[in-house]
């Protein structure tokens, strides 16, 4: 080794030894003569002194030294004079005497300064991603993600788990998102795809007796790209053979308990809560509900049964609800009720109603629709949605989904400007009983929610082909202050419901003899009943660290526009490389 220890290992206890550190030229002080230069590594900061009146030539060659240089510095541990201490970091009571010093390598200037806070574009941070990562704050979160990976890999071990890589060349089944697709050289004209996850090598790993399985996999997909959102992420994989979803359940929280107490240290209480999928959408609007706040959705669809208000009386006379919610004690400018009225619209509403209670005691409402309200209608939403004076209430009245959506879209917009979100806690639920199908309008044809290989609940099997709305899915995702996490699911483990599935989906026999055979092939086989979960593992690491984008937890990510600045990825490549796989580019 080039050196003894690492620039953050130093202490009291080490005062007088001699040792060797490297790393980089981080701040440097000339004070008259001597000359103080702070050396940084992974680990830590160690301040270093050049006298000299004890190795001049060492001094003088200090001198020369610019920002990132990399060095190699032997001298004496001593202790820091009185009243220079800094406590703020671990090596603050230390100082080396340098009597040696090597030039390992030199260094342009960096286009910014190596800072924990500095104010610089992302684009010029992932131009210089190798820059970038030299700062503690971004090492720190690549750590934390290195931690939570080797925790659960130290979890999964001891839950008698195998970590079985899968294929990234596999065949293209397109579901969701599109295919990366990879040309093959050795057989022209063929394609391999990148896997968007390996949802059907891992089921056949059940159907081959592994039992338990779990991966660090690497997932890819052709999609458009937001904050939480690459082409290419990182999920925690994992399927296991005769269980229920307790049994994923139990699994999950323990692993998310020994996360939190070993990188976060924290103590997470379990069970999580659980919503079902319908209840999640009434009480809250959205299928992964924030609970770190109230403002509930509240039903009022019957106190409007035989309004005289004509946009409450249409919508429910073709089937449509009305729900609303109230925000306690504040009042709204008109300005921030239009700005609320825009938010509704913007989400599919046609409009939304606001109401400002005057007078309890009175009935009284300020509101533009309060002229068409009877005393009836006025007690009966005072009552459903507790209202006070000074209260303001937000009403939405469409078909159910929009109108569920909207009201949680404005919930959390409320939620945001007033302030009542605890940003310090972590609160974790799970949502069941999702629906199993879903209609796609475009290509008329029922479509899986989760995807094709999710069980049906045994109580709506045979409601799947006579009536597959109300079909619930044995699926279930796992919500962190309103964001999924992952989500997973029982799989359909026999052949015959599998191709019952398929026919649903409205796929024909030869297209999933070419899309699935392989894998219904497996299910003839002995299929045991299995299922599992994929947790982001980018999208877990940035919410444990309170960030925005899982760009700032991944070493090195593409931009929104799908490009790697630092490698200047995707780029053309030979002719030679085209002909060789077929390929001719058309202009």
């Amino acid at each position: 080794m080039l050196r003894t220890h690492h620039c953050a290992e130093l202490s009291k206890a080490d005062i007088g030894k001699t040792v060797t550190l490297c790393g980089w030229v981080d701040a440097r002080r000339d004070h008259g003569g001597l000359l103080f230069i702070d050396l940084r590594d992974r680990w830590g900061k160690t301040q270093m002194v050049f006298d000299p009146t004890k190795a001049k030539a060492v001094h003088d060659a200090a001198n020369k030294l610019r920002s990132e240089y990399v060095i190699s510095v032997t001298g004496q541990v001593a202790a820091r004079p009185q009243g220079t201490v800094n406590k703020k970091i671990p090596t603050g009571e230390i100082e080396l005497i340098v009597s040696e010093l090597k030039l390992l390598s030199e260094s342009e200037t960096p286009p910014f300064e190596i800072l924990d806070q500095m104010e610089v574009s992302e684009e010029i941070r992932l131009r210089y991603r190798f820059l970038d990562i030299r700062r503690h704050t971004m090492m720190n979160r690549l750590l934390t993600r290195s931690k939570i990976t080797t925790t659960v890999r130290q979890y999964l071990d001891g839950q008698q788990f195998a970590e079985i890589e899968t294929p990234y060349l596999t065949k293209s089944t397109p579901e969701g998102a599109r295919d990366f697709l990879v040309p093959s050289r050795l057989t022209p004209g063929t394609f391999y795809a990148l896997p968007q996850s390996p949802q059907l090598f891992k089921q056949m790993l059940m159907v081959s007796g592994v039992d338990r399985y779990f991966q660090i996999a690497r997932c890819f997909r052709d999609e458009d790209l937001r904050a939480d959102r690459q082409l290419e992420h990182t999920q925690i994989d994992i399927e296991m053979s005769f269980i229920t979803e307790e049994d994923i359940h139990t699994l999950i929280e323990g692993m998310m308990a020994v996360i939190f107490r070993d990188v976060m240290d924290q103590s997470l209480n379990t069970p999580f809560q659980r919503l079902t999928y319908a209840d999640a959408m009434n009480q809250y609007g959205s299928d992964k509900p924030d609970l770190r706040f109230g403002l509930p959705l509240k039903e009022l669809t019957e106190i409007f049964r035989v309004t005289q208000f004509k946009v409450f009386q249409a919508n429910i006379a073709s089937g449509g609800v009305v729900k609303g919610l109230k925000v306690g004690g504040k009042i709204f400018s008109r300005k921030e009720l239009d700005d609320f009225t825009q938010v509704a619209k913007d989400f599919g509403a046609k409009g939304l109603v606001w109401l400002k209670v005057k007078s309890i005691a009175s009935s009284e409402l300020e509101s533009p629709i309060a002229k068409f309200l009877s005393p009836d209608e006025i007690k009966g939403l005072i009552k459903a949605l507790e209202l006070k004076d000074g209260d303001t209430a937000f009403l939405v009245s469409d078909e159910w989904e929009t109108t569920c959506v909207v009201l949680g879209e404005l919930r959390c917009r409320l939620a945001k400007e007033l302030k009542l979100i605890n940003h310090e806690s972590f609160c974790f639920l799970w949502i069941v009983d999702f629906p199993l199908l879903e209609w796609n309008p475009d290509e008329k044809r029922w479509q899986a929610k989760h995807h094709p290989f999710t069980s049906p609940k045994e109580a709506d099997m045979t409601s799947l082909r006579d009536k597959p709305a109300q079909a619930r899915a044995r699926a279930y995702d796992l919500v962190l202050n309103g964001t999924e996490i992952g989500g997973g699911s029982i799989r359909i483990h026999s052949q015959k419901v599998q191709q019952e599935m398929f026919k649903v989906l409205g796929i024909s026999d030869e297209e999933v003899q070419s899309r699935f055979g392989f894998f219904l092939r497996a299910l003839q086989y002995g299929a045991p009943p299995h299922g599992g979960i994929a947790l982001g593992l980018d999208r877990l690491t940035a919410m444990l660290l309170r960030l925005e984008s899982i760009r700032e937890v991944i070493a090195f990510p593409k931009t929104q526009k799908g490009t790697c600045l630092l490698s200047e990825a995707p780029s053309s490549v030979a002719d030679k490389q085209l002909k060789e796989l077929h390929i001719r580019i058309k202009t």
